[in-house]
């Protein structure tokens, strides 16, 4: 039987950690669903990805920094690419942050 599922269902009480949870998992193929509940990347800590991230701020505001780069306002529907070892990290989010992330390989470019 199918289950319906929200991505804005009722959170635990008292939860203040950055929640991560795998939706649906093939090779090569990971998307998640997260729960910021207000909290940026500790100071000095970037994410340097193995794998190219598409995400979707799904609800809330956050900024995102980079590394190399100027940092980005999202608001609730905004979304990105961020390829492979592009290192950034969260600067600000709202506490009703939710993301969705799709992580995949980094796919060779074909020359003729």
């Amino acid at each position: 039987m199918l289950k319906k599922l929200s991505l804005f269902g009722k959170q635990p009480a008292g939860i203040k950690t950055e929640q991560f949870i795998s939706i649906l998992r093939r090779p090569g193929f990971n998307l998640e669903y997260i729960v910021s509940h207000g909290r940026a990347s500790e100071p000095g800590f970037w994410y340097d990805q193995e794998e190219t991230e598409w995400v979707i701020l799904a609800r809330g505001r956050a900024v995102l920094e980079f590394e190399n780069g100027e940092p980005l306002e999202l608001t609730t529907g905004d979304y990105l690419l961020i390829p492979a070892h592009c290192k950034h990290r969260v600067g600000s989010c709202s506490d009703d942050a939710v993301w969705l992330a799709l992580h995949f390989p980094d796919l060779p470019s074909h020359h003729s």
